[in-house]
């Protein structure tokens, strides 16, 4: 069980709650809005008129309300969305000109970056629910979640080299949901992809008319929480683990995993459910049956 209780566990800056940082958008309006209900929890980002720019305030805020009581029973999925059209613009370039320095820049992408790698290791799915556009930083903050559904109207773009910053930091998660000649046109070219564009190459999961977004992204949420939050935290963080691997490492480290299962109780719990033909009551705990 060793190695199930090690996936479970969050480690090094991502385990690290925030501080309290500024989040407040103009009129002091909170940059983000969290809300939970039923093991789901909404996180929305709130500064439509900055087009919800990852600006280093919006990334604290974001970071603060994904790990907020990450590992409480009652919270099942995360969903994050957006206020406004446009999903999120990427980066505030006005915290990457010259009047900041290089230290500053230096924090906005350190920041981001562990945003991005957060997500991943958090014992929960987090799906994006994006209805508008989704450019450079935003476009990985869509790559980088487990799940993400979006409407047909959205858009997503790396558009860094029009403006003389290449795409870099998004790059790393296109490169991990897009086969790599797409990446490099979208990130070369800048030229947007359509929601179904997306859709077909793997940037997103599925694609609604605009009025059954919240009901599909509530449909998924909820089929998601009929599951033992345990098991779901095993398998994920192993799924991320083994798909860094070679497939004989990818298959020496599953192969251990499924056996640390069956140890959860939840593990043990849903075999004898369905030998007895009823339905399991999950403990969402990660620890051994006794």
């Amino acid at each position: 069980m060793a190695a199930a209780a090690a996936l479970w566990r969050l480690s090094g800056p991502a385990a690290r709650p925030l501080a309290a940082a500024c989040s407040s958008a103009a009129g002091g309006a909170p940059l983000t809005l969290r809300r939970q209900s039923g093991g789901v929890r909404n996180i929305i980002l709130n500064n439509p008129g900055r087009r919800n720019a990852l600006s280093l305030s919006m990334l604290q805020a974001l970071k603060e309300d994904l790990l907020h009581d990450v590992k409480s029973k009652e919270l099942r999925v995360i969903v994050i969305s957006a206020e406004g059209p446009v999903f999120c613009s990427g980066h505030d370039l006005k915290e990457l000109s010259t009047q900041d320095d290089v230290k500053h820049h230096t924090q906005v992408f350190e920041v981001c970056a562990e945003v991005m790698t957060l997500i991943q290791r958090l014992p929960v799915p987090v799906i994006a629910k994006v209805n508008g556009l989704a450019t450079a930083a935003g476009c990985q903050l869509v790559a980088s979640c487990d799940i993400a559904v979006a409407s047909e109207k959205s858009r997503f773009a790396t558009p860094g080299v029009n403006i003389g910053l290449f795409c870099s930091t998004p790059a790393v998660a296109l490169g991990r949901s897009l086969p790599r000649k797409v990446a490099l046109e979208m990130l070369f070219t800048g030229e947007p992809l359509s929601a179904h564009e997306a859709l077909m190459h793997g940037l997103v999961s599925k694609v609604v008319p605009e009025d059954k977004l919240e009901e599909e992204t509530m449909r998924i949420s909820h089929k998601i929480c009929e599951s033992s939050k345990s098991v779901l935290a095993l398998g994920k963080a192993t799924f991320y683990r083994q798909m860094a691997q070679d497939l004989d490492t990818a298959y020496k480290i599953t192969s251990q995993v499924m056996v640390d299962n069956l140890t959860l109780r939840d593990g043990q719990e849903g075999i004898e459910a369905f030998i007895q033909k009823r339905k399991p009551v999950w403990s969402h705990a990660q620890d051994e049956k006794k």
